[in-house]
């Protein structure tokens, strides 16, 4: 199993087996691709029961989604977590998976973009969740349409698909 590096990205993506929505080839690197943040995000309710942790848990029901406008921000406090989509819908075709990554110039202001479930399996076809964390000691200020995350792709050794909960997420159902 390899990663793609740049050229082998554009290749699967003139092939049909990589599809970004939209996609803007200025936010391609050596081996990843820049996914910008849309301007929906889902905020916590401040907790007056204990979230049980379970298969049939959903994020949800304790969650309150919001939609900021062009041009302003979100706060992120620190010790807070709050959750956002990337704007571009991102297609696998079989054989290929990929892994969703933070970008370290925000990792060093203390922004994780995305802490938990960063594998992306065969045949998604759907907007990113990305589970955003401020463990730094400031407020930040986050804005939709920054390039906030890198999605890394990978050859699968075999053709398997994922046919999940999320498989076709996309912001009218986050």
């Amino acid at each position: 199993m390899s990663v793609l590096g740049r050229n082998a990205i554009l290749q699967a993506i003139d092939q049909g087996a990589i599809s970004i929505t939209p996609f803007n080839r200025e936010l391609l690197g050596p081996a990843s691709v820049d996914l910008t943040l849309a301007s929906s995000f889902r905020v916590f309710r401040k907790a007056h029961q204990v979230i049980a942790v379970r298969e049939e848990a959903d994020y949800r029901e304790f969650t309150d989604k919001m939609d900021v406008a062009s041009g302003s921000h979100i706060l992120i406090m620190p010790g807070e977590t709050v959750l956002g989509i990337t704007r571009e819908r991102v297609r696998l075709g079989p054989g290929l998976c990929g892994w969703l990554e933070g970008r370290s110039r925000f990792a060093r202001l203390g922004l994780m973009v995305h802490i938990s479930a960063p594998f992306m399996g065969p045949g998604i076809d759907s907007q990113q969740v990305l589970e955003m964390s401020n463990f730094g000691p400031a407020p930040l200020e986050v804005y939709p349409g920054t390039p906030i995350c890198q999605f890394i792709f990978q050859k699968l050794d075999g053709t398997e698909q994922y046919e999940g909960r999320f498989a076709d997420q996309t912001e009218a159902s986050f």
